[in-house]
């Protein structure tokens, strides 16, 4: 008998937590897990737009609204993960300081180059930070000195900082941790943060829809919350 299939589309916070959980779910389910993975809006977008998948991971937010829209089953939305925004720099070379929103305003403008998210139909931590620059009168000053990630798992703004592109990287904690050799600072300050938060849901169109079911009830386990902790966040 062919081995079952259920097909995953997440936002790219929560590849590393299911890749390291991914085994133990398809020998318990005894299924084969296929994933794809883009930012939050891109995911949201796709599913809006009727891509096929048997359950979706982006933002709460993201998640209500394709719910309203009929493209998720309602009831069906299970929180999964807190998400804070980090920022990173390359080993060896000066932290900003992260000690107040006042004094992270200064570094972000004195650094001579920035890597992250792209605020334009990107992941939450780009869309939030922009919105920040913006309230602040800084983003003018910051655009000609950064450069917005692709997103999904190649885009990772660690991996600009290791080809010395990007002097100071913001993104997602989880996305900054899944980049191996990067200085993470920490969590960026007050309101340079937003705490997001990840949720799964069944689109309307799943085939398996127990079986994403069973995928999002597996990812609030205390084994996944184990995980999900190693990775940079918070258990929802």
């Amino acid at each position: 008998m062919k081995t079952a299939e259920i097909k995953l589309l997440s936002t790219t916070a929560l590849k590393t937590s299911v890749d390291d959980l991914t085994a133990q779910f398809e020998r318990e389910r005894g299924c084969r897990l296929l994933a794809a993975y883009a930012p939050s809006t891109q995911i949201a977008k796709r599913v809006g737009e009727g891509e096929f998948a048997d359950v979706a991971i982006s933002t709460n937010a993201r998640i209500d609204d394709l719910i309203r829209k009929g493209r998720i089953v309602a009831g069906t939305r299970v929180d999964i993960a807190r998400s804070e925004i980090g920022v990173a720099v390359r080993p060896g070379t000066p932290r900003p300081d992260v000690s107040s929103a006042a004094a992270f305003k200064q570094a972000l403008l004195a650094a001579k180059s920035i890597g992250m998210s792209n605020p334009d139909g990107g992941g939450a931590s780009g869309i939030h930070l922009w919105s920040v620059f913006e309230r602040l009168g800084i983003a003018n000053r910051l655009k000609p000195k950064t450069t917005f990630g692709p997103g999904g798992p190649a885009g990772l703004i660690g991996f600009y900082l290791l080809r010395g592109e990007v002097e100071i990287g913001l993104q997602q904690m989880p996305e900054l941790m899944a980049v191996a050799g990067i200085d993470i600072v920490g969590p960026v300050p007050g309101e340079f943060q937003n705490v997001t938060v990840f949720s799964a849901g069944i689109p309307t169109i799943a085939k398996d829809a127990e079986g994403g079911k069973a995928l999002a009830k597996f990812l609030t386990t205390p084994v996944a919350a184990a995980v999900i902790k190693s990775k940079g966040m918070q258990p929802a």
